[in-house]
């Protein structure tokens, strides 16, 4: 016979009171308490097996954790999640982090609430030993990089690849003098990163007389709350700058198509022409970039159906929490190469 826990065993385990414990787990009046004490309640719930009124197996929620939606890069992905979850019955709710590292904590003190059933990250987390130490007590997955050492479940995409198909299908064209224009690069966002490293690489085995410039603007997580068009902006401003300072660039690769339509515009502003002038290309294939005004050359890496496949993920492991399974599921998908009109020759000057 199950036994059944009460408020006053949390109370009683946790050494606080039972009205106490009652505002915590119903979220009421979290500002009387410090960080700790909500974090005790909350484990001790979780570890006593509480179950909070009229919840049944999909009752309650699943957080996920999702920089900004203003990219639609991440708006598909949500979206994708959200139509699995709506399909199987799971509720969610979306936590934003604008890259700031007190947001992931706050999201994952709240994902220790026994409310809470599972988390996804719509990006590879920022602190994955703190992560790690959360997917020990109830479902984690996260949606990223190829990277084997992020103990997580993960439906990936290989950001090292993508830069090389994009740097060999350049150098195809004849482009030999490139540039990767990007928001922050660092290691709290490996994906910019790998697509650096691909670009670099393919230019380094497949055309060594060829050069790889590389400009880069910080982005602080106050910026990116604040400003709605902050990856346009950066590309503007990138844009500017290789014109002023690399006159021998004949294409320019944004680190996603956000930040490359940015870089259209001030190409177009200048008065020069796309691709006769300058090839442009970007990462993720938004839905915009295959509009016939924009028809940007892009990588596609299937944001809607990673959504998809990352609650499937979650569902999998919801429903089989009583078994005993150490091993972690890696779901890759391919990346795309998506040729459309941003992409030509090198301008005559050049050639």
């Amino acid at each position: 016979m199950e036994v059944k826990v009460t408020l006053a065993d949390i109370a009683k385990k946790a050494n606080v009171s039972i009205a106490a414990v009652s505002m915590i787990l119903t979220n009421k009046n979290l500002t009387r308490f410090s960080k700790e004490t909500i974090e005790t309640v909350y484990t001790t719930a979780r570890s006593l097996g509480y179950k909070q009124k009229h919840l049944g197996d999909k009752d309650g929620l699943i957080i996920i954790v999702c920089p900004s939606v203003i990219n639609p890069y991440f708006a598909t992905l949500l979206q994708g999640m959200e139509l699995e979850a709506n399909q199987n019955n799971y509720k969610t709710i979306v936590f934003n982090t604008y890259w700031n590292l007190e947001r992931e904590r706050d999201v994952l003190r709240i994902a220790l609430n026994p409310l809470i059933k599972g988390v996804i990250f719509s990006m590879m987390p920022q602190q994955p030993e703190l992560v790690s130490k959360v997917a020990k007590r109830l479902p984690v997955v996260a949606v990223g990089d190829k990277q084997d050492e992020v103990d997580l479940d993960t439906v990936e995409v290989n950001n090292y690849d993508a830069g090389y198909l994009l740097g060999k299908h350049l150098i195809e064209l004849g482009h030999k003098k490139v540039c990767y224009v990007s928001t922050s690069l660092n290691n709290q966002h490996s994906s910019r990163v790998l697509r650096l490293k691909g670009l670099q690489d393919s230019y380094k085995q497949l055309c060594p007389e060829g050069e790889v410039a590389l400009l880069c603007s910080e982005v602080n997580p106050e910026t990116e709350l604040s400003t709605v068009e902050i990856e346009h902006q950066v590309g503007m401003q990138l844009a500017k700058t290789c014109l002023e300072t690399h006159k021998e660039i004949t294409a320019i690769v944004a680190i996603n198509d956000m930040v490359a339509y940015g870089v259209m515009d001030q190409i177009l502003q200048q008065g020069y022409q796309i691709p006769r002038d300058y090839s442009i290309c970007g990462f993720d294939n938004i839905y915009p970039s295959q509009f016939q005004g924009v028809s940007l050359t892009t990588i596609d890496h299937f944001i809607n159906q990673r959504g998809q496949s990352a609650f499937s993920l979650m569902q999998a492991k919801l429903e089989h929490k009583n078994e005993d399974n150490h091993s972690i599921t890696r779901v890759e998908f391919r990346n795309q190469l998506v040729i459309r009109k941003t992409t030509s020759v090198p301008r005559p000057d050049i050639c």
